[in-house]
């Protein structure tokens, strides 16, 4: 059975908060099958849409970050639409989903990394980042309980405004050895790696911010290896 079509059924059936709730059960609890991937797309949709509700009207400049972002499956667009325009209609209860996302995820800090990432996309789509946005990441942050080096990480690959952006999504000393760079960019593509996520069952969403993170780490890598002539991986 197809993801959505598990979420539609169980909205139908139990309603968006009793299947939340439901979501939090241990991913392989054998009752209630695909329940890992559901809380994942419910929470990371609603996260989405109260960052673009944060500041104010939704812009359609924020509505096409969040795609760009999540990558809809093609087919799917109806479905991602209606819990967006659910969950945009105010900021408020966007804990609740960040503690869900969190709960799922407590030895993968790589995927709110992710997530983190394409928020601040979502915040920075029709300008700066306000005061209200910002404090909307930093409190997400805090419940998915990152690091300030993650959350710099993030906010550097999203933005590129930070000095030697590649330096801070590598997570390394400007001043670093070769070898160092080195082995901070194979630590973080085993981290990221989407053949992780596959094994852990997760849904194609997870999988595509996956092969979207990589390219940034490898990206950051190149540039750096460029600028030190360094010999090829």
């Amino acid at each position: 059975m197809k993801i959505w079509q598990s979420i539609v059924e169980g909205v139908n059936s139990l309603g968006i908060a009793e299947l939340l709730g439901l979501s939090s059960s241990p991913p392989d609890d054998g009752e209630h099958p695909g329940l890992r991937e559901i809380g994942f797309t419910i929470g990371v949709i609603a996260l989405g849409a109260k960052m673009a509700r944060v500041d104010g009207d939704v812009s359609e400049a924020e509505v096409e970050a969040f795609r760009q972002f999540f990558q809809v499956p093609p087919g799917e667009e109806k479905n991602v639409e209606r819990f967006f325009n659910l969950a945009k209609r105010d900021a408020a209860g966007f804990e609740t989903y960040a503690r869900q996302v969190a709960a799922l995820f407590p030895d993968a800090p790589e995927i709110l990394e992710g997530v983190i990432e394409g928020l601040f996309d979502i915040a920075q789509a029709h300008g700066p980042i306000d005061a209200a946005e910002a404090d909307y990441l930093a409190q997400v942050a805090r419940i998915f309980g990152l690091d300030s080096a993650r959350f710099e990480r993030a906010k550097a690959a999203a933005l590129g405004v930070v000095e030697c952006e590649a330096c801070v999504i590598l997570g390394i000393d400007p001043l670093a050895t070769d070898e160092q760079i080195r082995e901070a960019w194979l630590r973080l593509v085993r981290a990221n790696h989407p053949d992780r996520l596959i094994a852990q069952g997760l849904p194609e969403e997870a999988i595509a911010m996956a092969n979207r993170k990589l390219g940034v780490i490898n990206a950051a890598y190149d540039r750096l290896r460029r600028e030190r002539g360094l010999v090829a991986a």
